[in-house]
């Protein structure tokens, strides 16, 4: 099987020595992902809300680099610095995959790599066969 990477080039990438997502044959695995644009910037400061739905969309172009959509996810990993934003980030997952239905998992952790972070997801998704 060939495996295939997609890199954003931040300098977290560089720095640890990982890639945003790859692909081999139909399953894509994306790395823990933040509100963290690639100029580094912090989306969405405060609001779990906010720094979700930048998330969703920022896995959702890993997913696109590699052929794959939203809809291709099956699992979905939630990381929260505070468990009392879960309706905040259970709200704003639900927007994105009320259709879609992932298997998830949401856990509360002691902290993130950066203490403004709220939120970090991880998604597995398997490419389905377009034949």
């Amino acid at each position: 099987m060939t495996k295939e990477t997609f890199s954003t080039n931040t300098e977290w990438e560089k720095t640890i020595g990982y890639s945003r997502a790859i692909k081999i044959g139909n399953i894509i695995e994306v790395a823990g992902t933040t509100a963290v644009d690639n100029e580094g910037n912090l989306i969405g400061l405060d609001d779990a809300y906010k720094q979700t739905c930048f998330i969703i969309k920022k896995i959702e172009n890993a997913l696109q680099q590699l052929g794959s959509k939203l809809e291709d996810i099956v699992r979905t990993r939630i990381y929260l610095t505070n468990i009392q934003d879960w309706k905040a980030v259970g709200k704003a997952h639900g927007e994105f995959f009320a259709h879609i239905k992932p298997v998830s998992t949401m856990v509360e952790v002691s902290a993130l790599i950066n203490s403004a972070l709220l939120v970090e997801i991880e998604v597995t998704a398997v490419v389905q066969n377009t034949e």
